[in-house]
């Protein structure tokens, strides 16, 4: 039997997902190679084979993604591609953009570092391409009907998931649109009663997350228009969607999602607007407003990421002394507080939950005391007010609290904090957006002075091919 009888043999009796690259003694100038669920790219020229293209983007810009069930054998001379059959098949070869964007950390000491302060170039490029920024128009998105949709459904994991979070409180406030979303592990088995009608965004910046990827294979299914999201349009997600909605963030390294994360949300923001004016639910005005404020965000990062450093780094220093840290926001500043203490909890170990600020008094202020530094994301909005009764709560309990508010909000609040970053005032719809930059920063730093290994940290990968 030869040895791509053997692999079909071999494969038939495999269960479950895999990325396969095997390798022969006799023969290392060849690789067999599979997949089933994880990404499998093969790079063409002196022929490679990775998982990602960015790893194949020092090498070669030509490759060609194998399908689940795929198999190859690969040499010097090419690669000869199978099916699941066993049946020869010819998959498409194409240009990837990854080379473009090859990445090395310049002046900085991390790539998460570089990343942050790369946010405001790569947020720029979102607005240019959703939005008219000459007429301050949010043009309607082709592929999805929003005015006929009856319901969205959002399904994304970890900060991916904490963006769709913020994206749905757009859709429901400025779109009047419902929206359902779930983690994408939840999301594919509670199965879900979707209506054809409805349309699904899914959302990952590697576009090859596993839960995510059946999650849309589930919304599929059903007839659902999908649309993804991603960093990557030519991932297993983007090229498995009905409309690819890039967020135009370049590659992104670092394990902890920055400059990521806040281009999601640029895109949400942008769909969110379209969708709102598609369905009639805002005035041109108000979509005027709402676009200028989208084109605003990229001098209004730089402003911030110029400023607060020295504060943060400050607080940052003090902030590794501590074992817990609780975060608090109340409307979009609730998942941002969640996406506060992921950033914190994934790069420096220290223990970390975000709640809504509502929520303090079931459960979570019995924690407080003086080892438990709290930290308030409070802009100076229609919730503002009752957040501040949340902070005074916390300090009558011995709590340190932490404020992280803007001008009006800094200026309105009373109560003598531990410390108070102090941002630019902005429009509700580019608040998390610029919020998002502090705490980016404040777990950056506390996991620097801590000693751990930022871009990289433990038990932790950049994308989670399988489930």
């Amino acid at each position: 039997m030869g040895r791509g009888e053997a692999m079909h043999a071999m494969l038939k009796r495999v269960k479950g997902a895999y990325a396969l690259a095997i390798l022969f003694e006799d023969d290392p100038s060849s690789i067999i190679a599979a997949r089933n669920g994880p990404p499998l790219a093969i790079g063409h020229g002196e022929m490679f084979l990775a998982s990602d293209v960015i790893a194949l983007a020092p090498f070669t810009n030509e490759v060609t993604y194998l399908l689940d069930g795929d198999w190859a054998v690969i040499g010097k001379g090419g690669a000869a591609i199978f099916d699941v059959d066993g049946y020869p098949v010819e998959r498409p070869r194409q240009t990837s953009m990854a080379a473009a964007y090859l990445a090395n950390r310049g002046q900085h000491r991390h790539f998460m570092e570089k990343e942050i302060y790369e946010q405001p170039e790569a947020i720029g490029h979102v607005p240019a391409h959703y939005v008219s920024l000459i007429e301050n128009r949010a043009d309607a998105v082709p592929i999805f009907d929003f005015a006929s949709i009856p319901t969205l459904a959002i399904s994304a994991c970890g900060t991916a998931y904490l963006a769709g979070l913020i994206g749905k409180y757009w859709f429901e406030r400025y779109a009047r649109l419902p929206v359902e979303i779930d983690v994408a592990s939840e999301f594919r088995y509670r199965e879900i009663p979707l209506s054809p009608q409805s349309a699904a965004l899914f959302i990952s910046q590697s576009g090859e997350t596993a839960d995510t990827l059946a999650s849309l294979r589930y919304c599929k299914k059903l007839g659902l228009t999908i649309g993804a999201i991603v960093n990557a349009a030519e991932s297993s997600i983007g090229r498995e969607a009905d409309a690819v909605f890039p967020i135009l963030a370049g590659p992104e390294i670092g394990v902890a999602s920055t400059k990521a994360f806040t281009c999601q949300l640029a895109v949400l923001a942008a769909l969110a607007i379209s969708a709102a004016r598609t369905r009639g639910t805002i005035t041109e005005n108000e979509v005027q407003a709402l676009v200028r404020s989208l084109a605003e965000t990229p001098r209004i990062m730089s402003q911030v990421l110029d400023s607060i450093q020295p504060k943060v780094e400050l607080l940052a220093r003090e902030l590794s002394k501590y074992h817990d840290v609780l975060y608090l926001g109340r409307g979009t500043s609730f998942p941002l507080a969640m996406e506060g203490a992921l950033k914190l909890k994934e790069i420096s170990y220290i223990h970390a939950e975000g709640y809504a600020a509502g929520e303090l008094k079931h459960g979570p202020i019995a924690l407080i005391d003086k080892n438990m530094p709290v930290i308030v994301i409070a802009p100076f909005d229609r919730f503002f007010n009752k957040t501040v009764s949340n902070m005074e709560e916390v300090a009558a309990r011995g709590g340190r609290v932490i404020l992280v508010t803007d001008e009006k909000g800094a200026t309105a609040s009373k109560l003598d904090t531990t410390h108070t970053i102090v941002l630019p005032a902005v429009d509700e719809i580019i608040a998390p957006m610029i919020f998002s930059l502090p705490l980016q920063l404040l777990a950056y730093h506390t996991a620097v002075f801590l000693g751990t290994d930022v871009d990289q940290p433990r038990n932790l990968a950049k994308s989670v091919t399988i489930e």
